[in-house]
């Protein structure tokens, strides 16, 4: 077991710096390099697809999603695996360093041609991502006492710089790839793989520079220092590289049973350890999986942005802008991480007024705000298809724009909260797992969220008819499950034994 599953709350006493641990801001920087590789990869990765192996046909549209899917889902269910290796093999520091060099292989292996290749990078990126990403995450708990009133908002924090990379990500690297030649866009798009790859190397000279200033934490436990388990994982990584390279070329359709067979596993693991702890802690796991399942709806929808949102901005939205200047596709990606930065503040300062009044939302409260707001960025999009569509049968600019900026208010309610929510509720000794398990969440709604876009674009790609249809399901699936939280949330409340 890792040195960081402490105890009592203790930690190191560590210098502050704006009000936080300074190694927050070695993380945050960690972090945001990472996110800039993930994010340069998620704006382009179905748009390349269709160029480069449909030659632009609107026909490739369907596969691109499901590909897309299939691959946000298994970067979030790998985080199964990688937190349970920091948790039980080689502890956090060694996880974040191995999986940031699998992930700097893999981004660079994207570059290639070839679509088995191609399908092997995504593979690397997929596995290294599982060893860095929810273990980054859980170390941001680890700098702060279980009782720290700071921690929500040092996650809070740290979800600035996910959403810094991820700003500067389509901005910087959709420059490049429209810039760096003369060639079309098209045929760039691994000039956006290759300056990932850069981003990710950053990422991992960041960690290697600045883990000393964690003062042990995350270092594994002396028991299991030993430089032969760094080994075993790296074959394991070797052996998993092309069984997940299986499940994306042959295995999408059956994802969504394999994500469910491990959600089951996961939710059992969790169980078995907390029913060892009492009664309270059991409360407080199932507590924590119903919010799971309402995060699965929620991310569902959500990761349309890499999909539908952005077939939608290619073809059924008026782009022009002044002087005959086209706004660029990949441009909407920044819309939600300029928001956040943006809007986060606030929200962290309504939070804080609202607790020193007593009247701050609970969790359960905040998810079921976020489900409501995500809706109502798809209600925004069904009046723009149904009502303003222009001569040329092209939408506005401003209603995708909006939906963007909604759906980052919905998840200012619900992503930081559940990262924080997870380190609070999980049982202590696995709390890399259930950080794992907040991902393969998200893992369930991205393979989800690939399978209703491929159904949106259909056989012949996406019409403003099939586009209504879909974001109108979204829409009422949305609010529904919003109103329910809201409802049941004085239940959850009391499941989780003051924890807020």
């Amino acid at each position: 077991m890792s040195e960081t599953a402490r105890v009592d709350g203790q930690v190191p006493a560590y210098p502050q710096l704006l009000g936080h641990p300074r190694p927050l801001w070695m993380l945050f920087m960690t972090e945001f390099w990472e996110r800039f590789a993930f994010y340069s990869v998620s704006w382009a990765l179905a748009l390349y697809i269709v160029a480069h192996f449909y030659h632009g046909d609107p026909a490739g549209q369907a596969w691109a999603s499901t590909i897309y899917g299939a691959y946000t889902a298994l970067i979030y269910a790998a985080s199964i695996f990688g937190g349970y290796v920091a948790d039980r093999v080689i502890g956090y520091q060694r996880s974040i360093l191995l999986g940031a060099l699998v992930m700097a292989v893999g981004l660079f292996v994207v570059m290639l041609p070839s679509r088995t290749l191609f399908l092997v990078g995504l593979a690397l990126v997929i596995v290294g991502n599982g060893l860095f990403k929810p273990n980054i995450s859980s170390m941001v708990g680890q700098l702060y006492g279980r009782d720290d009133p700071r921690r929500d908002r040092g996650f809070t924090l740290f979800y600035m710089g996910i959403n810094g990379g991820a700003l500067l990500a389509p901005l910087l690297t959709g420059w490049l790839a429209s810039h760096f030649t003369d060639t079309p866009l098209q045929q760039n798009y691994r000039i956006v793989f290759g300056a990932a790859g850069v981003g990710m190397l950053l990422s991992l000279c960041w960690f290697w520079f600045g883990r000393r200033g964690l003062k042990g934490v995350g270092r594994p436990a002396p028991e299991a220092a030993s430089r032969m388990r760094v080994a075993w994982v790296l074959l394991g990584v070797l052996v998993a590289v092309p069984l997940v390279y299986l499940l994306l070329a042959f295995v999408t359709a059956g994802l969504s049973w394999v994500l469910g067979v491990l959600f089951a596993a996961v939710a059992a693991l969790l169980l078995v350890e907390a029913w060892r702890r009492g009664r309270v802690q059991v409360d407080r796991v199932v507590a924590m999986l119903i919010i799971f399942a309402f995060n699965i709806v929620f991310w569902m929808f959500y990761f349309q942005l890499g999909t539908s949102f952005n077939f939608l901005a290619e073809n059924l939205v008026d782009r022009r802008m002044f002087g005959g200047w086209v706004f660029p596709v990949g441009w909407f990606q920044s819309v939600s991480p300029l928001a956040i930065i943006v809007l986060a503040p606030l929200v962290t300062l309504g939070w804080s007024l609202l607790a020193a009044r007593g009247r701050e939302p609970s969790i359960p409260r905040k998810f079921g705000l976020g489900l409501v707001f995500n809706g109502l960025g798809f209600a925004v999009l069904m009046y723009a298809l149904a009502h303003l569509p222009g001569g040329r049968g092209l939408i506005p600019f401003w209603p995708l724009t909006l939906c963007y900026v909604l759906q980052t208010v919905g998840e200012l309610c619900l992503s930081p909260i559940g990262l924080s929510m997870v380190t609070k509720l999980a049982p202590p000794r696995l709390v890399g797992l259930a950080m794992g398990g907040w991902f393969l969440s998200l893992a369930v709604g991205g393979n989800l969220s690939g399978l209703l876009a491929g159904y949106i674009s259909g056989d012949s790609g996406m019409t403003a008819a099939s586009a209504l249809s879909g974001f109108s399901f979204s829409f009422w699936l949305l609010a529904g499950a919003g109103a329910l939280l809201l409802l049941i949330a004085p239940l959850i409340n009391r499941l989780m034994h003051g924890v807020r």
